[in-house]
């Protein structure tokens, strides 16, 4: 005796692809940090950077991540099925010291630097040059603090990274680039601190870029002659006012008598 057929259940649906899982605001963010890390490195220009947070916020899935970041290195990224590491990720610089001094002797931090959220920059008759080209930011904006007498601090930062701020200046200057960066998440170096007969320059070069030997040598003469009238103008006010004290004390003779 043949039993009657069962009638056969619903179908169990298929399991969505781990692409298609929804991304969460924590993996958003988690590739903007990457984003802004890359441009920071040189590896995106601000263009570049500016289109790609846009798709980020508004990518629902892990499939719209994954092209975002399909050309970058690295070790971990919201991803399901595909490996987003296109080279071996490079370690973490080691920590090294906040505080940079240079006293009648020169210093300087470049190459692959670990930048702490303060740097404190202090040379007296000496020069610190700081070169972020290739430098890892602890975080989204870090501060130079300068104290500078009769010396100069040089800082290369790459394009993309915004420099705010300025020290307070004493008989010395700033001289800052010109802001490229369009997104305001873009990596911020801010400088404050102070300058005595000193000064501190920012110059905007790529990866790899050199400046002119000439252009060194026009700034270095520019910053010495700044320095030497403003040591003649100092000059200058001391031997008016010595001048001026000797009238009185003249005048205060001529009505005792």
């Amino acid at each position: 005796m043949s039993l009657p057929e069962q009638p056969a259940g619903p179908e169990r649906p298929a399991p969505p692809s781990p692409a298609a899982m929804r991304a969460s605001d924590a993996d958003r963010d988690e590739v903007a940090d990457r984003l802004r890390e890359a441009l920071a490195e040189g590896r995106i220009t601000a263009e570049e950077h500016a289109e790609r947070i846009d798709a980020v916020y508004q990518a629902k899935t892990y499939a719209d991540l994954e092209p975002v970041l399909s050309n970058l290195p690295s070790e971990q990224a919201p991803r399901s099925r595909v490996d987003l590491r296109k080279e071996p990720a490079l370690a973490p610089p080691p920590a090294q010291s906040p505080n940079i001094v240079a006293i009648f002797a020169g210093a300087q931090r470049k190459g692959r630097w670990l930048a702490e959220p303060t740097t404190n920059v202090a040379c007296v008759f000496g020069g610190v040059e700081l070169d972020y080209r290739q430098a890892v930011l602890s975080r989204g904006e870090v501060t130079v603090n300068v104290t500078c007498i009769f010396g100069g601090v040089d800082i290369t930062v790459p394009p993309g990274v915004r420099v705010t701020g300025s020290p307070t200046a004493i008989f010395g200057g700033s001289d800052l680039p010109e802001d490229d960066g369009v997104d305001a998440d873009a990596p911020v170096i801010r400088l404050t601190g102070m300058v005595l007969f000193g000064g501190v320059s920012v110059k905007r070069r790529a990866v790899g870029e050199k400046g002119d030997r000439r252009d060194r040598h026009r700034e270095a003469h520019e910053l010495h002659r700044r320095h030497h009238e403003e040591l003649r103008e100092l000059h200058r006010e001391h031997r008016d006012a010595r001048r001026e004290r000797l009238r009185e004390l003249r005048e205060e003779r001529h009505r005792d008598r």
